[in-house]
């Protein structure tokens, strides 16, 4: 992790007062427009974000899937949060820093960027259109720990056009599509978040 890298955070208390809860919360539309809008973030040195409960650090969380098969992998090595390191997990993404604003704003445009730019470093995705939609289905927030109380999970969704899908980085490692039966067989070697999202799929489901 750079010591000057940045990344985007809504203040905890605009969370708490549009609404905080535990687990998933399908109702996006009434948090995500008002996280996006730049009077209501700012970019913090990570390292003082992954510190500081005052703040939430959106993280994208794009679930892919290819019929009724669901991507997951193990998180590897290079992996920037060592906290889940060998953990199974199903999210392609992570931090949002400002290098993908144009201009003085990082707007819902800038977020979209960095939604495919994020996929396109990690995956190598021959089945992916660039018009393909990223859709957002729910939000994630787990307080339990220390590593949920400064994160806030957008879960979204993409279909892809087939499984020939491959790695372009070393914390991607056994990357492989799963049935949702298979998913639930392993639950117990997933992520937090990961665990949250394979119990909530059927109703994450009907969004798409």
């Amino acid at each position: 992790m750079s010591s000057q890298e940045k990344v985007l955070v809504i203040p905890r208390s605009l969370f708490d007062q549009l609404g905080s809860f535990q687990g998933l919360h399908s109702n996006i539309e009434d948090y995500l427009p008002l996280f996006l809008n730049p009077l209501h973030h700012s970019f913090l040195p990570r390292t003082k974000a992954e510190e500081d409960p005052a703040f939430k650090q959106i993280i994208p969380y794009i679930v892919l899937t290819c019929g009724d098969r669901i991507l997951q992998y193990q998180r590897g090595s290079g992996s920037g949060e060592k906290r889940l390191l060998k953990k199974r997990s199903l999210g392609i993404g992570g931090h949002i820093n400002d290098e993908d604003s144009e201009g003085s704003h990082f707007d819902a445009a800038a977020y979209e960027r960095a939604l495919r730019r994020e996929l396109q470093e990690e995956l190598n995705l021959l089945s992916f259109l660039s018009t393909t939609p990223i859709k957002p289905i729910a939000l994630l927030n787990d307080d339990s720990n220390p590593v949920g109380a400064v994160h806030l999970g957008v879960i979204h969704h993409c279909t892809l056009l087939s499984e020939d899908v491959s790695a372009r980085e070393a914390a991607i490692a056994e990357l492989g599509f799963f049935t949702y039966e298979e998913l639930l067989e392993k639950i117990e070697e997933f992520e937090t978040w990961s665990q949250m999202v394979i119990r909530g799929w059927k109703n994450l489901s009907r969004a798409f």
